[in-house]
């Protein structure tokens, strides 16, 4: 039967869920008031498909607001939105040991168990969740548990290695720091004594506390795709995912790759959805267009947890939102654009169009592809084909040199851009003095690009780790360029992640760097640029020296995907895209009603000290405190994030994060604060760390934390 929207609903705070362990898992369940026993002889519960997302994130503080703009909605359409702490997390006993680990999966297993055996539940479950919850949907569907029915799986990844948030091309993200200082951080805070009994919520505080929570250790340490990695990667084995997938990202997020990978591998009914947005769910993220995801959602699960035919699997399998040019800016509240259909991917209407590179330019001379820029002009001169900070004697006209300020990267916005703030990439011209620039002739009609920009440069280096930093922008005619795509690679890694060589210096090696998939208009009088640079600093690790490249024009080439364009023999090469229907209005269920007991601020600046050189960003940002008006549980959140670099010396790079969470109520005061700092010498990472807690201005619990971990390559 198909969905009724408006059902009353019901919520329980804290439904324990018993493992076989013992562990106990916190539930917060929303759920149609005709789903429970009225007590009277002639009532019977009227049971319901459920809808778990099962998280390390804290029901009752963290994602609470999320949760209460999302599951009240689809719990009204007639199903049980089951929001589970895992284990360790939250209200749940136990300790979280890392992510994605084998007994993360076990336990799920055991939840859907639970769930389907309930009452109030026919049996038919499905999972949803963004990133963390995201990835996990998909690894517990490769488990193929009777009970899962289909999945819901946003901002997320099948390959923890190469397209995640510690690694990317073989280079170290600073992210893979900045995230295990952000879990460090998570990790050891107290359950509400009010949902979990006294004393067992101090028992569980200290044994976190105790067990610290530092996973940026093991991610430091395994720098290449060995096992730890491939474990719970799917993209091991597509073929052991075999429930319904529907896979939602966005350009501005750094996991849209993964739609892409997956519809084109994945044997088992799938959907691909990819907006303007960044790491948010599509009802609320900016850049908007937002979108009705909440009426989605339903459709979804009303095809495929209820047998109702809601038409969703009738429309394209992939849909994207190709954007239209805009300045750059550090923060978009609307990106302009339309929405695009494909019904396969890899589709047949895009195709790729290979770019040359010469001295200062992108040629489009390929005889094999009509030309889609105009006529080249005339070639610079040699001696402007040196970017600034090249050192040694010019090369000959078509091999290029460039060796970047460490400060180059500064323009590339956070790795993971929640849209929240100034996390965006800004204007690219702050980098092009740093950078190896080509810039396409001028667009004299509109170009659709749609899918992966692949570049193959043939490069030698004076030194035997390097890497290789490419970003594509799109050059409005008044100068201002915006990044649309960007790519990675450590050269010690340009044969594989798992053997690593190191270059010889002088040697010229063929590499490949595939870029980020994207969805772009190119306008009238636009130019393409594409800037090579060897750092790309707060967004990547420093070599361990400085380096020199250099680029064979001659045999480097910029692959494009370009979409199928009008002619005047097909004046509708896309078809699809007319068929869509729109979208519903964007959604949300009421916002959490709290009482702010300070506000939220931020802060994100760069700063250059002109006497000492060095460069630092400094992020602040102040989630405030509020007080739920309902539990009378009160959640505060503060951390700050310095990265700062020398222009000339990598070995300068150093990152740092301060935190203070505080929680409680009338009478309690709860509060753990700490930072996390990194630095590097030419064979060592260098993690320092310190964890304190505090109850009623008492302090109960310190701690430091020194690793030196061995370069392997990076």
């Amino acid at each position: 039967m198909a969905s009724k929207p408006g059902q009353k609903i019901r919520v329980d705070e804290h439904v324990p869920i018993p493992l076989s362990d013992g562990i106990v898992l916190s539930a917060q369940i929303w759920r149609p008031e005709s789903s429970y026993a009225t007590g009277t002889a002639t009532s019977t519960p009227v049971p319901v498909p459920a809808i778990l997302e099962y998280l390390p994130y804290r029901k009752r503080d963290y994602t609470a607001p999320r949760d209460a703009l999302n599951h009240p909605y689809v719990a009204s359409h007639g199903y049980a939105c089951v929001r589970v702490d895992m284990r360790g997390t939250g209200d749940s006993e136990g300790l979280l040991h890392g992510e994605y680990l084998k007994q993360e999966q076990d336990d799920a297993l055991e939840v859907l168990s639970w769930i389907a055996g309930q009452e109030w539940c026919t049996g038919s479950i499905g999972m949803i969740g963004i990133s963390w919850g995201g990835f996990n949907g998909l690894q517990v569907a490769a488990r193929r548990p009777a009970e899962l029915k289909a999945v819901i799986s946003l901002c997320s990844t099948d390959d923890r290695y190469g397209d995640d948030i510690h690694y990317m091309g073989g280079c170290l993200l600073v992210d893979n720091f900045l995230w295990g200082a952000t879990m460090f951080s998570m990790n050891p805070l107290p359950p509400d004594p009010a949902l979990v009994g006294d004393p067992k919520w101090r028992e569980l505080w200290l044994a976190r506390l105790e067990a610290g929570g530092l996973y940026m250790v093991d991610w430091h340490r395994h720098q290449r795709r060995d096992e730890f990695w491939t474990h719970a990667s799917v993209g091991e084995d597509y073929s052991a995912i075999q429930c319904p997938v529907y896979l939602v990202g966005g350009w501005m997020d750094p996991y849209s790759n993964t739609i892409f990978r997956m519809l084109q591998h994945l044997q088992c009914p799938r959907k691909g959805l990819v907006g303007p947005w960044a790491h948010k769910y599509p009802n609320f993220a900016q850049p908007g267009p937002a979108i009705g995801f909440l009426q989605e959602s339903v459709r979804w699960w009303d095809k495929w947890l209820k047998g109702v035919d809601t038409g969703i699997m009738d429309e394209p399998a992939l849909r994207c939102y190709l954007q239209d040019t805009a300045p750059p800016q550090t923060h978009y509240d609307f990106r302009p654009g339309h929405w695009v259909a494909e019904s396969v991917w890899p589709s047949p209407a895009v195709t790729s169009h290979p770019l040359g590179l010469a001295p200062g330019r992108l040629t489009d001379t390929d005889p094999q592809h009509e030309a889609v820029f105009s006529s080249p002009s005339p070639s610079p001169s040699p001696s402007t084909t040196s970017a600034s900070g090249a050192r040694g004697v010019d090369p000959p006209p078509q091999l290029l040199t460039i060796s970047s300020p460490q400060t180059v990267g500064l323009a590339s916005g956070r790795w993971c851009v929640f849209g929240l703030d100034a996390d965006e990439p800004g204007d690219q011209r702050q980098e092009a003095g740093g950078s190896l620039v080509f810039d396409s002739e001028p667009v004299t009609s509109p170009i659709d690009l749609l899918g992966p920009v692949v570049l193959r440069l043939r490069v030698a280096s004076d030194q035997a780790n390097a890497v290789v930093a490419a970003v594509v922008s799109e050059v409005l005619p008044g100068g201002a360029a915006t990044r649309i795509s960007w790519g990675l690679l450590n050269l010690t890694h340009r044969n594989s992640h798992v053997d690593v060589e190191p270059l010889q210096p002088g040697r010229f090696y063929d590499v490949e760097i595939k870029l980020n998939e994207l969805g772009q208009r190119l306008g009238v009088g636009s130019r393409l640029r594409l800037a090579l640079s060897t750092s790309y600093f707060p967004t990547i690790w420093p070599s361990p020296e400085p380096t020199t490249l250099m680029i064979d024009c001659a045999a480097s080439t910029l692959d494009l995907p370009v979409r199928r364009r009008p002619s005047p023999e097909n004046p509708d090469p896309n078809p699809l895209d007319a068929q869509l229907p729109a979208f519903q209005p964007a959604v949300n269920g009421p916002p959490l009603n709290t009482h702010i007991l300070r506000p939220a601020r931020s802060s994100n600046k760069v700063v250059q000290d002109l006497n000492s050189g060095i460069v630092t960003v400094r992020l602040e940002e102040d989630a405030g405190k509020w007080e739920s008006r309902e539990s009378g549980w009160r959640f505060g959140s503060d951390q700050t994030i310095v990265c700062a670099v020398h222009p000339d010396d990598p070995l300068s790079a150093r990152v740092e994060q301060h935190f203070r969470k505080e929680f409680g109520r009338e009478g309690l005061d709860l509060a753990v604060a700490g930072w996390a700092k990194m630095a590097a010498s030419k064979t060592y990472f260098l993690l320092t760390a310190h964890l304190e807690a505090w109850e009623q201005n008492e302090q109960i619990f310190v701690r430091d934390y020194d690793f030196a971990i061995p370069r392997d390559g990076v």
